[in-house]
């Protein structure tokens, strides 16, 4: 089984992730942040991933904290799942349309984590999230989840289409890239590791 439990408590918030790599897309999520319960909700459904999150977190002060920690601990949890990376097929990318909006994600599960994101936001906030925090969920992401990962918004006016076609892009990219190839028995790397 392909799976990982994660408990993250610090002065700021409290996160418990369980996640089945191989799973059907049954999920049950709360944060706290509605937006941020709707963008895990598609890593859930699009990726094909059991995922249950529960987080709690300052928000009397703001999103940020929460928004960071909930993208910190679902990387770890990508990565204890992932475990060896043995067999896995490593990369995979995917594009994504929603109305005005066309999105891209790539991910390469390297081990070596790197992100980049290129997207043009609005000022105002999509629900209670601030637009500065998507690129920074998918920066925190990467780190933990030890993954390449570039992000692109081609073009768009609606910052909650912009989000929401980057999330369901990313599930998808994250199926490709960790799905087992039975041909490969082994490390999928020519250095024969991916651990750094």
């Amino acid at each position: 089984m392909r799976t990982a439990q994660i408990e993250r408590k610090t002065n700021e918030t409290k996160i418990t992730i369980q996640l089945n790599l191989d799973g059907s897309g049954l999920h049950d999520i709360s944060t706290g942040i509605g937006f941020l319960d709707h963008m895990l909700t598609h890593i859930a459904v699009h990726g094909l991933f059991d995922l249950n999150i529960k987080a709690s977190g300052d928000l009397h002060i703001d999103t940020h904290h929460t928004v960071e920690d909930v993208a910190l601990v679902l990387g770890s949890a990508f990565d204890q799942a992932i475990g060896e990376r043995k067999g896995i097929a490593r990369m995979g990318s995917f594009y994504v349309p929603m109305d005005e909006t066309l999105a891209f994600v790539a991910v390469d599960l390297s081990g070596r984590p790197y992100c980049v994101v290129d997207a043009e936001w609005g000022m105002a906030p999509v629900g209670t999230i601030p637009t500065s925090l998507f690129p920074h969920f998918l920066e925190s992401f990467a780190v933990t989840s030890r993954c390449n990962l570039h992000a692109r918004v081609l073009y768009g006016r609606d910052d909650h289409h912009k989000a929401e076609a980057l999330f369901k892009a990313l599930a998808r990219a994250l199926d490709a890239a960790t799905l087992l190839d039975p041909r490969r028995t082994g490390i999928p790397s020519t250095k024969g590791t991916l651990t750094n």
